[in-house]
């Protein structure tokens, strides 16, 4: 038994290739997680195998050189681009004297320090705790079998149980916390859906510029920042997609290849917003050269948390790095298939507001609307739905209004008019008075 190394910053980071051809890709995300939690590289080891060993990951030969290499870099801490099993961690911080951290753990810490909300630090702590479960054998000197002896026999409880009854204790009691905020995230999703108040999730890999997005549609001051995880509490905020047409917009916690099963079970309150979204904006990064990976990525996680069957479109943000236009790329039938937009820049994003409007109201009617008079409620309620794009006040006190809204909306509000002080003339050819009021 050992006592483990105290904490540090200074990181060596270890990568291994059991393929033939080496991702260089995914050696630059594992070195940009590190950074993202704070560490300071003072060094990166690329090594190639065929096979993880079963004692020290790396095999005998290559841990005694990554622990001379800990010893001439000063390296407090070595982070595995990898999932370690418990003795796996527990034999190399044995040789190399610091502490090791492997992938999943790295994750957790970074997600540990960017949780903001109460919700949002409940599941950070369900997964931590979760991961410690299995490595509470690691290597504490307090964790010792009880000793026999005059006086010490009899009945009792080691210290490694006592760790584990609590251990039990507190992932239940966080269990129950998140199964309320589950049933008050519930609720909310219901009375969304009573008022026909469609939901609209931004889902992508991270860093593809979402939160960025979120902020310019929804006016909203969610953080966003050029690194990894830089929003991780979810965020709900209800936009105006057009004149009487509302949904709500939520930002989630971006993917990562290989995202460990444990933040994945932990995240199921957060990642229901994306199961039960009536929409997903697939938010891609359309200056990464190896997009396509990570489209592939997050699909492979939409899949598990099963929400890949929902209906998604593409937006291809941040073509302001590309030197391109905005620009909307359409099926055979005619639908959407790509947007190309830039959150930073606000380019292309009225004509995505535009596709969202006509996704959930295929029908709009556009038009001028003549009102006598007399019709002043139903001008206030036009302009209470934010229908009216303008107006004009005519010398016998009629209103000219240009007006945009949806058909069945129309057709109500008409139904309950006095139709013999109401002109309707609609934009190309669209339903004339009698035809949109029957």
């Amino acid at each position: 038994m050992f006592e483990r190394p105290k904490s540090g910053e200074s990181a060596l980071l270890i990568h291994v290739d059991f393929a033939e051809i080496s991702d260089q890709r995914e050696l630059d995300e594992f070195s940009e997680l590190a950074r993202s939690a704070g560490a300071h590289v003072v060094a990166t080891m690329r090594l190639r195998r065929r096979s993880p060993d079963p004692k020290y990951y790396v095999g005998s030969g290559k841990a005694e050189e990554i622990a001379a290499r800990i010893a001439s870099s000063g390296a407090q801490l070595v982070i595995f681009n990898h999932s370690l099993s418990p003795s796996q961690e527990r034999n190399l911080e044995s040789l190399f004297k610091a502490r090791v951290l492997d992938r999943t753990g790295l994750i957790l810490d970074i997600f540990a320090q960017r949780a903001r909300s109460h919700e949002g630090k409940l599941q950070v702590e369900l997964a931590q705790l979760n991961h410690l479960a299995t490595r509470l054998v690691r290597g504490w000197t307090h964790l010792e079998r009880q000793k026999g002896g005059i006086g010490l026999r009899g009945p009792g409880e080691t210290q490694l149980e006592t760790d584990r009854r609590l251990l039990s204790g507190r992932i239940k009691q966080i269990r129950r916390k998140l199964e309320r905020v589950r049933r008050q995230r519930e609720q909310g999703r219901q009375a969304r859906r009573r008022a026909q108040v469609p939901t609209i999730a931004l889902v992508g890999y991270t860093n593809a510029g979402k939160s960025t997005l979120f902020n310019r549609l929804s006016g909203a001051g969610v953080h966003a920042a050029d690194q990894l995880f830089a929003t991780l509490d979810p965020t709900l905020r209800r936009i105006g997609l057009a004149p009487g047409i509302e949904a709500v917009l939520a930002d989630t916690v971006g993917f990562v290849r290989d995202l460990p099963h444990e933040l994945v079970a932990a995240f199921h309150a957060t990642l229901q917003e994306t199961r039960d979204a009536d929409l997903l904006l697939h938010v891609v990064d359309a200056a990464d050269p190896e997009r396509l990976q990570t489209i592939t990525h997050v699909e492979r996680v939409l899949e598990e948390i099963g929400a890949v069957n929902r209906p998604m479109m593409r937006v291809y943000n941040k073509i302001d790095l590309l030197g391109e236009l905005p620009h909307i790329d359409t099926k055979g039938e005619g639908g959407v298939e790509r947007m190309w937009v830039s959150a930073q820049q606000g380019q292309g994003l009225d004509a995505l507001m535009e596709v969202l409007a006509h996704h959930f109201v295929p029908d709009m009617a556009h038009g001028w609307m003549h009102l006598g008079p007399a019709e002043g409620c139903l001008r206030a309620r036009l302009f209470d739905l934010g229908a009216v794009l303008d107006e004009k006040v005519e010398a016998d006190g009629g209103m000219e209004l240009e007006i945009q809204l949806p058909q069945s909306t129309l057709n109500d509000m008409l139904g309950q008019s006095d139709m013999s002080s109401i002109q309707w003339r609609p934009q190309r050819g669209g339903a004339s008075l009698n035809e949109s009021s029957s």
